[in-house]
């Protein structure tokens, strides 16, 4: 047995050319037979920062091969650039999110001056960049942005990375949804960079023991990570054009082979009939024929008939099979075909009922883009505050920021208005018969003004009126009603 596998492994070293391993075999084969050599047992060699390292294979069946997502990543872009259908597909939901621009308030003066310092820097300019930001999430299904404090003020700057150089994010080992570093692909000089990815409070209280030394060696510097179109053991992110890819691109080569068929189709040739010729004859007139110019004058007898011939390419499907194409691009992104173009069986009522998915679809992103800017302005106020000393409860009223975006869609405020007065005269007579406390009947009230654009707190609004009219006192207002007459 033990001639086999010596045998086995002289041939193995052969096989790789590994020339280390032919020493070694010599040299055991100078061993005196009753001394037996010193190897160590098998195992595996774990090191400190193991949670640090992907397999070659990916760690997780649900992440793209590393090649995978930088083509992924190239051809979003490109389909972006060059295929119209690929643009309106990322394009018309940021027109719809973002158009109008979005607006952070705070009712603290000092939180608001630190909230405009931070969007309206001359590097971060959020008010123009955001839509950059939102842009490629879509394309790139990622975003990550390093930051930058000054350490007197705590004043925030965003830098970006590309995607396409990160090599590995990081999870925590304790919780796999949870990133905690980016490490990117090494530079010309053989240096990785290693974030350590933010999140907002004190790493003992967010992390275990083992998971805050790891994010310990992430010194480069602290840095944002986002994706989307991922599930809960992805480390990566998806593209939102990555199901559409090669529907997007086989749509493109159909067009362009249909506009090629319609050159080919408007192609005519002379067809010229010799009557009773002989081969002679057909051949001596066919060296004299010229096409004849647009406006010229052509002579012959009876005996020669000219007609020209067209191609039948068979076009009669081409709108139909189009239509198709497309649609089944449009539905993958949840986008009515009448948004680009295709009328089909589409009236006014139908079209507002298409867009509903498609409006769904876009709030459920516009969600997740208010909470990467929260998260952002979050880590803003609290870096201010660091900087003036101590460690900030996250629950305190500083952190009271709202995230306002603007309207998808105009509304319709001819329908709230009828149904406001209805609604009205309703409470009005309710409270009349008392069966209605004049606070509730204003939360009431409240539910339609907010499709209007006018939301209110009831209670306060009920004191107010009652000042305002000096008719009944403010401890009035909130007694139960008195029992009809029937109770």
């Amino acid at each position: 047995m033990a001639v086999v596998k010596e045998d086995i492994r002289t041939r193995l070293a052969n096989a790789l050319n590994d020339q280390v391993l032919v020493d070694v075999l010599e040299a055991e084969k100078s061993i005196p037979s009753n001394i037996v050599p010193f190897r160590e047992a098998y195992g595996q060699t774990i090191d400190v920062d193991d949670a640090d390292w992907r397999k070659l294979t990916g760690d997780s069946h649900r992440d793209l091969a590393p090649m995978t997502q930088k083509r992924m990543v190239d051809l979003g872009v490109y389909l972006w650039e060059s295929n119209m259908l690929a643009n309106r597909i990322v394009e018309l939901p940021i027109a719809f999110m973002l158009a109008e621009g979005v607006t952070v308030t705070a009712d603290d003066e000092t939180v608001s001056e630190v909230i405009e310092s931070f969007w309206f820097d001359p590097i971060n300019r959020m008010d123009i960049k955001l839509i950059k930001k939102v842009r490629e999430l879509g394309l790139f299904g990622e975003q990550c942005w390093p930051t930058f404090v000054n350490e007197f003020n705590g004043h925030v700057r965003l830098g970006y990375l590309d995607p396409v150089v990160i090599e590995t994010v990081v999870m925590d080992p304790d919780n796999p949804e949870q990133p905690i570093g980016v490490i990117t692909k090494k530079d010309r000089k053989g240096r990785a960079r290693r974030y350590r990815v933010i999140v907002n409070g004190n790493d003992n209280d967010l992390f275990t023991q083992r998971t805050v030394e790891i994010r310990e060696t992430f010194d480069t510097g602290e840095c944002f990570y986002f994706n989307v179109n991922s599930l809960s053991t992805s480390t990566r992110g998806r593209s939102d054009l990555l199901p559409q890819i090669d529907w997007l691109d086989a749509y493109e080569q159909f067009l362009f082979g249909e506009l090629e068929r319609s050159s080919f189709a408007r192609a005519f040739i002379w067809d010229v009939t010799l009557k009773n010729a002989t081969p002679e004859e057909i051949k001596k007139r066919a060296q004299e024929i010229r096409v004849p110019n647009p406006g010229s004058v052509r002579v012959h007898n009876d005996s020669e008939e000219w007609r020209t011939e067209s191609p039948d390419l068979g076009s009669e499907d081409t709108e139909k099979n189009a239509r198709t194409f497309r649609n089944h691009s449009l539905g993958g992104a949840s986008i009515p075909e009448h948004w680009f173009g295709g009328g089909g069986d589409v009236n006014r009522a139908t079209a507002g009922e298409m867009g509903e998915p498609t409006f769904k679809v876009m709030a459920m992103r516009r969600q997740f883009i208010k909470y990467m800017l929260c998260e952002v302005i979050t880590y803003a106020i609290r870096q201010s505050e660091l900087s003036m000393g101590g460690e900030p409860d996250m629950r305190d009223d500083i952190y009271k920021f709202e995230v306002q975006f603007p309207e998808m869609v105009s509304k319709d405020v001819s329908k709230y208005a009828t149904a406001l007065t209805q609604v009205v005269m309703g409470v009005a007579a309710a409270i009349t018969q008392g069966l209605m406390t004049k606070e509730r009947g204003l939360q009431i009230i409240e539910k339609i003004t907010s499709r209007l654009g006018v939301e209110f707190d009831a209670k306060t609004e009920l004191v107010n009126a009652l000042k305002e009219a000096g008719s009944e006192k403010e401890e009035d207002a909130f007694k139960e009603p008195a029992a009809g007459k029937d109770g």
